[in-house]
C-alpha cells in the first residue's frame, strides 16, 4: 500500500471508527465487535493502516491524550451522592467488590495468562471497568428485571472511574519501583508523583468551578475552556512528573463532577460526543496496530485467561460482595455472570502497555491482544446469553417499553389509566402534588418532584420507559423537557402536546427545541375542555374487514393518538397524517363520550 497522507488517515479512523458503530446501531449489534472487526481488517489483514508507521512518534502522544480525556469524562460521571443513594448492593460492589476484582484479576493474569506482576497488577486494574457502553445495551436487549438491572447499570458507571485509578496506581508503583534504586525510593517517587498529581488535579478542578460559577467563562466558551484546562493539567502534570498526568485529569473530573455547576448537564452532554468520537478511535487505531507476530503469542494461556476471569472471578467477586444483601441467588447469579468489558479497557490497556513497555517490561506489549481477547468473548458470551439465562432465571420483564408522563391533569391521568389498563408501565411526574391527587387515587405511579432535577435522576430507572410525553400547560417547560430528554430516550421517541398558536412571530420558541407532536397536535386546554365534555380514550381491535379507514368513517371526529401493534407496542402517532390501512393491531384514540361501543 502507498504510504497516506495525515489528512487521509484520519479519515480513514473517523470512517471506519463512527461507520461501525452507525452500522452496528442499524442491525442492533454490539458496536465494540465491529470496530474490532474493522480496525483488524484494515491493519493487519489488508494493510490499509499502518499507524506505527503512518503516524510515527505522534501516534502515542494522540493516544495518550485521548485516554486522557476518556478517562476526565469518566470522572465526571462518579458522583458521591449517587454512590450513597445506589443502595447497599451497588456500594457493596464499589467498595468491597472493585479491590477485591482488582486482585483476583491481578492473580488471574499472573497465573493463567502468564504475565509478570507489574503488567497484571496495572491489567486487572483496568479489568475492575465492567463497560456502561456495553453493558445498557445488553440490559436494553434482554429486559431484564429492575433490580439487578439497575444494579448492574450502577456498578458499570460508578466503576468505571474507579478501575482507571486502579490501573493509573498500579501503574504509578511500577514507574516508582522502575525509576530508583530500592523500594523505600520507589514509594517516595510513588507518594510524590499521587500527592502532585491530587494537588494539580484539584487546583485545576477548582479553577473550572470557580470561573464557571462566578462567570468569568461566557457559555459559548465553556467548553473550550474546559478542554484546554484538561490538556494543560495532563501535559503539565506529566512533564513535572512522568505518567502522573492521567491520575491529575481523574481527580479533575471527579471534583468537576460534585461540584453540582448549572452547566454541569450540558457540559457532560458535549464530552460523551467527544469521548465517542475518541473511543472509536482509539479503538481502531490500536486494533489496526496489532501485528500477527504479537497476536500470534496469544496462546493457549490466553484461553486460560479469559475462562479465569469470566467464570472464576467476575461469580466470585460477585457472590462474595453481596454477601447479606436482599437479593436472591437468581439476581446474583445473572450479575456474575454479566460483567462485559468495553472500549475504554482495550484504549486504557493499549496505553499502559506500550509505556510499561517503554519502562522495561517486556510482556507489557501483550495487554492490548489480552484486552481486545477479553472484550470480544465477554460481549459474544454474553451478548448471546444473558436473554436466554433471564428467561431461564425468571427475571426478564414481560412488561412492553413504558411511558413517562410529565404533567398532571385530568385528561393525562385518564390516559395513563389506559395506558396502564392496557398493560404499559406508566409513570406520572409533576411538581405539585396536588395534582398528583387523582393519579394516585387511581393507582398510577407517580414521582412529585422536579423531573429535571438529580433526585429524579438518582431515584428513576428510565429503562421501564421508551416514550416521553410531556404535557404540562407550559409550551416552554415541555420544550425543555423533551430537549434535555431527547438524548435519553431518543429524539423520535419524545413528544409533547401542541403547542400554543403562534401570535408573536419570531418570539416563539424555535422549532427545533421541543419533542414531537403529540396526535395531531392538540393543545392543552383543548384536549381539557374536550375532557371535560365527557371525551375518553378508547383502544379499538383494526381487521382486514374492520380498518383504519372504517374507524375514521364511523368517527371522523376522534383525535387518533397511536397504535398498538400485535407485539404489544406502543406507536405514537406524530403530526396530521395519518398510517395506510395496513396497521393492525389497536388504534388508541381520543373521543366523544356517545360514541358507538367497541
Amino acid at each position: 500500500m502507498p504510504h497516506l497522507e495525515p489528512a487521509a488517515i484520519f479519515a480513514i479512523i473517523g470512517f471506519l471508527g463512527i461507520g461501525s458503530q452507525w452500522i452496528a446501531w442499524r442491525l442492533k449489534l454490539p458496536a465494540i465487535v465491529l470496530m474490532l472487526a474493522a480496525g483488524v481488517l484494515a491493519g493487519p489483514v489488508f494493510g490499509i493502516l499502518h499507524p506505527a508507521k503512518d503516524m510515527g512518534h505522534l501516534l502515542q502522544p494522540i493516544v495518550s491524550v485521548a485516554v486522557a480525556v476518556i478517562l476526565f469524562e469518566g470522572g465526571l460521571t462518579l458522583k458521591f451522592k449517587e454512590l450513597h443513594d445506589t443502595g447497599p448492593a451497588v456500594r457493596r460492589l464499589v467498595y468491597f467488590g472493585a479491590p477485591l476484582g482488582w486482585l483476583l484479576s491481578t492473580l488471574a493474569i499472573h497465573y493463567g495468562a502468564g504475565l509478570s506482576w507489574e503488567s497484571s497488577a496495572v491489567f486487572g486494574g483496568i479489568l475492575v471497568v465492567t463497560g456502561p457502553t456495553v453493558v445498557t445495551p445488553l440490559l436494553r436487549q434482554a429486559k431484564l428485571a429492575p433490580r439487578p438491572a439497575s444494579i448492574m447499570r450502577w456498578e458499570a458507571i460508578v466503576n468505571d472511574p474507579v478501575g482507571a485509578i486502579f490501573a493509573v496506581l498500579a501503574f504509578e508503583v511500577v514507574t516508582a519501583l522502575y525509576g530508583a534504586g530500592d523500594l523505600l525510593k520507589a514509594f517516595e517517587h510513588l507518594a510524590i508523583g499521587i500527592v502532585i498529581a491530587t494537588a494539580v488535579g484539584y487546583l485545576g478542578g477548582r479553577l473550572i468551578v470557580l470561573s464557571f460559577r462566578r462567570g468569568w467563562v461566557p457559555e459559548y466558551m465553556k467548553v473550550p475552556v474546559l478542554f484546554g484546562v484538561v490538556l494543560v493539567v495532563y501535559a503539565g502534570t506529566d512533564t513535572i512528573l512522568h505518567e502522573s498526568g492521567l491520575l491529575a485529569v481523574t481527580v479533575m473530573g471527579v471534583l468537576i463532577g460534585n461540584a453540582h455547576l448549572p452547566s454541569l448537564e450540558e457540559l457532560k452532554r458535549f464530552k460523551e460526543h467527544i469521548t465517542v468520537i475518541l473511543v472509536s478511535g482509539v479503538f481502531i487505531l490500536l486494533a489496526a496496530s496489532l501485528e500477527f507476530s504479537t497476536i500470534a503469542r496469544l496462546d493457549w494461556h490466553a484461553i486460560v485467561f479469559v475462562g479465569l476471569i469470566v467464570l472464576f472471578v467476575r461469580p466470585l467477586t460477585i457472590f462474595l460482595s453481596l454477601i447479606g444483601t436482599e437479593l436472591n441467588w437468581r439476581e446474583k447469579s445473572i450479575i456474575a455472570w454479566i460483567g462485559p468489558r468495553g472500549v475504554v479497557a482495550v484504549a486504557v490497556s493499549g496505553l499502559f502497555g506500550a509505556r510499561l513497555v517503554e519502562l522495561g517490561v517486556e510482556d507489557g506489549a501483550l495487554l492490548a491482544p489480552l484486552a481486545f481477547a477479553l472484550v470480544t468473548a465477554t460481549v459474544i458470551l454474553h451478548g448471546f446469553s444473558i436473554a436466554p439465562l433471564a428467561r431461564m432465571l425468571g427475571l426478564t420483564s414481560t412488561q412492553p417499553a413504558g411511558v413517562l408522563i410529565v404533567g398532571a391533569s385530568s385528561w393525562s391521568t385518564a390516559l395513563a389509566v389506559k395506558l396502564k389498563d392496557e398493560g404499559f408501565p406508566v409513570l406520572m411526574a409533576d411538581r405539585n402534588y396536588l395534582r398528583l391527587r387523582e393519579a394516585r387515587q387511581m393507582d398510577v405511579p407517580i414521582f412529585h418532584g422536579e423531573i429535571l432535577s438529580e433526585a429524579a435522576e438518582h431515584t428513576l430507572d428510565l429503562n421501564l420507559y421508551g416514550t416521553l410525553l410531556a404535557a404540562t400547560d407550559n409550551d416552554a417547560y415541555n420544550a425543555l423537557i423533551c430537549t434535555d430528554f431527547g438524548p435519553e430516550f431518543g429524539r423520535q421517541n419524545v413528544f409533547q402536546i401542541g403547542r400554543a398558536e403562534r401570535e408573536e412571530g419570531n418570539k416563539d420558541l424555535p422549532p427545533t427545541l421541543g419533542g414531537r407532536s403529540f396526535g395531531s397536535g392538540m393543545k392543552f386546554y383543548d384536549i381539557l375542555n374536550k375532557t371535560r365534555q365527557g371525551w375518553q380514550f378508547r383502544s379499538t381491535n383494526l381487521t382486514e374487514e374492520y380498518d383504519l379507514t372504517t374507524y375514521m368513517a364511523n368517527r371522523p371526529e376522534a383525535e387518533v393518538l397511536g397504535f398498538i401493534n400485535d407485539k404489544r407496542e406502543l406507536i405514537i402517532r406524530a403530526g396530521s397524517k395519518l398510517p395506510d390501512n395496513r396497521i393492525k393491531g389497536e388504534v388508541l384514540a381520543f373521543v366523544k363520550l356517545d360514541a358507538p361501543a367497541d
